[in-house]
């Protein structure tokens, strides 16, 4: 199987997730184009549509956002861009002395069999804490404490992470797929 990732750290959750199904994971390195759109569904197809003219056998690929809900759902689908502009501290900033908390994280997989695509989304909902908490993971985890847990995703290691997180949950609907319909009977 292979990952279309420009992130490391995206690579090494994933990879740690095949691994749990004997599935060897080849990281794909490069760096593709991204529409800009408030959809994030259509910004993963559209970038998956773009791999396969460089990527031809099957790959996947994932975006993920945070949706604040205070914030009107900002940043969403602009979480990378803002993350590298702002970091935490801006959103920290910018939530500060709002009362609702609430956010959640989604990921979304496209996924190129060689003829199709198919998208899988997954989600968690959480709070926004308010001060960095962690040195794990990457991005908003130091601020994102998932529902159900006493840790930010920051203070979790990948295997724990995976438990809760919004990428894990993208990936069981896409294990699911790939059990059902097979990757080269691979599954």
């Amino acid at each position: 199987m292979k990952i279309v990732t420009h992130n490391k750290n995206k690579y090494l959750e994933y990879k740690e997730k095949f691994y749990e199904y004997g599935i060897k994971l080849d990281w794909v390195n490069i760096e593709y184009m991204e529409i800009q759109s408030d959809d994030p569904m259509k910004i993963v197809y559209e970038s998956v549509e773009y791999v396969k003219k460089i990527v031809e056998e099957p790959f996947f690929l994932e975006d993920a956002g945070l949706n604040i809900k205070s914030l009107n759902g900002f940043p969403g689908p602009y979480s990378s861009y803002v993350h590298n502009k702002i970091k935490n501290s801006g959103i920290l900033k910018l939530m500060q002395n709002i009362e609702d908390r609430s956010a959640e994280f989604y990921a979304i997989i496209g996924y190129f069999d060689g003829n199709e695509t198919h998208l899988f989304k997954g989600s968690v909902k959480g709070k926004i804490i308010e001060e960095e908490k962690g040195v794990n993971g990457f991005g908003y985890d130091p601020i994102f404490k998932p529902n159900n847990s006493d840790k930010t995703f920051g203070e979790m290691d990948i295997k724990e992470k995976n438990s809760f997180s919004h990428r894990s949950m993208a990936f069981n609907e896409f294990i699911e797929y790939l059990k059902k319909f097979g990757e080269k009977n691979k599954i």
